[in-house]
C-alpha cells in the first residue's frame, strides 16, 4: 500500500502493544500507561509523516505502555496543538508533542499566552530544511530551475501570513524581484498541495518528508512541477548542507539567487531571512512535554530517543519513507539551547509586522 494512502486523512492511530515486541530502554516510567503523541499539523503533511514514523518505533523503547495514540491537532499554524499541550494536556509525562514551526511563532508573536512557550519542557529537536518548487506551466514555461528568475504570474501559497514558511516564501520572491500574488491560510500542506495541483497556486514549499514521498514521485515525475532550491542550514554564522539534502542535485537558496542575479544575496530581507533560518531551521522539529512534567518522565523519554537513534529498523524505515534518517539533538542541554533562541535582533519584529501587513493579495 502506498505511503500516501496509509497516511492521508488519518487523525488518530491506536497501536496495540505486545509485550514480546518491547525493548525497554528506560527505567519503566511509561509502563502500563496510555501515551498520547500530539502532532500539531494535519494528517498527510510532512510533520505528520515524520511524527508517525517516530511513534511507530519509539514505542519499543517506552517499556510497555498500555497503548500509544497519535493525535493530530492542526490549525493556526500549529498553535492550537501547541496550546493544548501547554494548557490542557496531562502533566504526568503521558502526553508530549511532535511540533513544527513553534520556535518562530514564539519569537515573532508578542501576544501574551496563558502558558509562555519558554516554560515548556524541550526534550529533543531536529534541524531541518524546506524544498521550494513551482508548476512548470508558469509563464514563460519552466524547463530548468533558473527559468524561475523570469517567471510571470507567480501565485504563492501559504499557511498564515506570519508563519515562518510563508515569510520565507515571500522573502525569496521579493529578493529575486518577482511580481506575485499570495494566497494564504490553507489549513495545512495537504490543502495547499491540492491547490497547487488544481492550479489555484503555482509556487509552494514543503519539508523533505512530504516532498520526497508525495511531490517528487508524482508531480515532479510527471513534469507538472520543477524543484527550485532548498533552505541551507544556518547556525547564525555558517551555512551548511542539511543532512536531508546531502547527495541531492539541487541548489540552496543563496546558490540559486547568485545563479540568477550574479551576486550573493544581501540587504535587510536577506538579514531577516537568515534570522528565520537560524531559529526555525535549526530546530524545525521539536519533541516537547508540558511545563512541569516530572524529571523522571523527561529522562525516560530522552533515554528512549537515544535508543531510537541506534535502531537499525527505524533507520531503514526512515530511509525508505523519508529519504534520510532524522538526526535528533537531545540531552540536558536542550532546554537551555531552545530557550536561548527565543529572542529577535532589535527592530526585526517591527520590520516583520510591517512586512506581514504589506503581503500582496
Amino acid at each position: 500500500m502506498r505511503l500516501g494512502a496509509r497516511l492521508l486523512g488519518l487523525s488518530a492511530v491506536l497501536m496495540g502493544l505486545a509485550s514480546a515486541q518491547m525493548a525497554a530502554a528506560d527505567d519503566g516510567y511509561f509502563r502500563g500507561k496510555r501515551i498520547t503523541i500530539m502532532i500539531n499539523y494535519a494528517a498527510g503533511g510532512p510533520t505528520d509523516i515524520e511524527g508517525r514514523l517516530f511513534a511507530k518505533h519509539i514505542v519499543k523503547y517506552l517499556d510497555q505502555p498500555a497503548s500509544l495514540i497519535v493525535q493530530n491537532m492542526d490549525g493556526a499554524g500549529g498553535l492550537i496543538g501547541t496550546n493544548w499541550l501547554g494548557e490542557i494536556a496531562p502533566r504526568d509525562g503521558t502526553a508530549f508533542g511532535y511540533l513544527t514551526g513553534q520556535i518562530w511563532r514564539a519569537i515573532n508573536d508578542p501576544a501574551p499566552r496563558r502558558i509562555e512557550f519558554k516554560n515548556y519542557e524541550f526534550v529533543a529537536y531536529q534541524p531541518g530544511t524546506t524544498v521550494y518548487f513551482a508548476r512548470t506551466d508558469i509563464k514563460p514555461g519552466l524547463k530548468k530551475p533558473q527559468d524561475f528568475g523570469r517567471a510571470e504570474g507567480v501565485v504563492s501559497g501559504g499557511l498564515g501570513a506570519d508563519n515562518a514558511k510563508d515569510l520565507l516564501l515571500r522573502m525569496g520572491l521579493d529578493m529575486l524581484g518577482l511580481k506575485y500574488k499570495y494566497v494564504t491560510s490553507y489549513r495545512g500542506s495537504q490543502a495547499a498541495r491540492l491547490a497547487l495541483q488544481q492550479g489555484e497556486i503555482n509556487y509552494y514549499a514543503e519539508s523533505p518528508p512530504s516532498y520526497r514521498s508525495l511531490i517528487e514521485p508524482t508531480l515532479v515525475k510527471t513534469g507538472e512541477v520543477i524543484p527550485l532550491f532548498y533552505d541551507p542550514g544556518y547556525d547564525g554564522e555558517t551555512f551548511r548542507t542539511p543532512k536531508q539534502m546531502e547527495g541531492v542535485d539541487m541548489m540552496s537558496f543563496p546558490q540559486f539567487y547568485e545563479k540568477i542575479k550574479g551576486v550573493p544575496p544581501s540587504g535587510q530581507l536577506w538579514d531577516v531571512y537568515r534570522t528565520i533560518l537560524a531559529a526555525n531551521g535549526a530546530m524545525q522539529r521539536l519533541i516537547v512535554m508540558p511545563p512541569g512534567v516530572p524529571k523522571e518522565a523527561r529522562e525516560a523519554l530522552t533515554h528512549a530517543i537515544v535508543a531510537l537513534e541506534k535502531d537499525a529498523d527505524y533507520a531503514a524505515d526512515a530511509e525508505k519513507t523519508l529519504g534520510y534518517v532524522p538526526d535528533f539533538v537531545t540531552g540536558d542541554q536542550v532546554n537551555a539551547r531552545v530557550r536561548k533562541q527565543l529572542a529577535l535582533p532589535t527592530g526585526t519584529r517591527e520590520f516583520l509586522a510591517d512586512y506581514v501587513k504589506r503581503a500582496p493579495r
